[in-house]
């Protein structure tokens, strides 16, 4: 199962990362206690949207870029997760249910 709020830590964090910038220092920016942030990095708390746009703005991100980079990942790791179809001149494998068109 794909866990959004997991893939929003891993981009916050990220973002967090590239600037340089420790937990403290987005904690006193963003007005956040640092263990709630450090939470919602590790995918352990849902945050609001009161919250992303606090943590965004203390990034110098923007909103819609986490987003984006979170739905890529989302999308990598469904894409990863579905079945295989069954393509045209593919022979499906012993067990696999077969419907009939009659």
């Amino acid at each position: 199962m794909v866990l959004f709020r997991r893939q929003l830590g891993d981009a916050l964090r990220a973002q967090r990362m590239r600037r340089g910038l420790t937990l403290r220092e987005v904690s006193a920016e963003a007005r956040v206690s640092l263990g709630y942030i450090s939470e919602v990095e590790r995918g352990q708390k849902e945050a609001s949207s009161e919250l992303l746009a606090s943590l965004c703005a203390a990034l110098d991100v923007a909103l819609s870029d986490v987003l984006r980079e979170v739905s890529d990942a989302v999308a990598l790791e469904e894409a990863a997760l579905a079945p295989t179809p069954i393509t045209a001149g593919s022979r499906p494998a012993p067990g696999d249910v077969v419907a009939s068109a009659a």
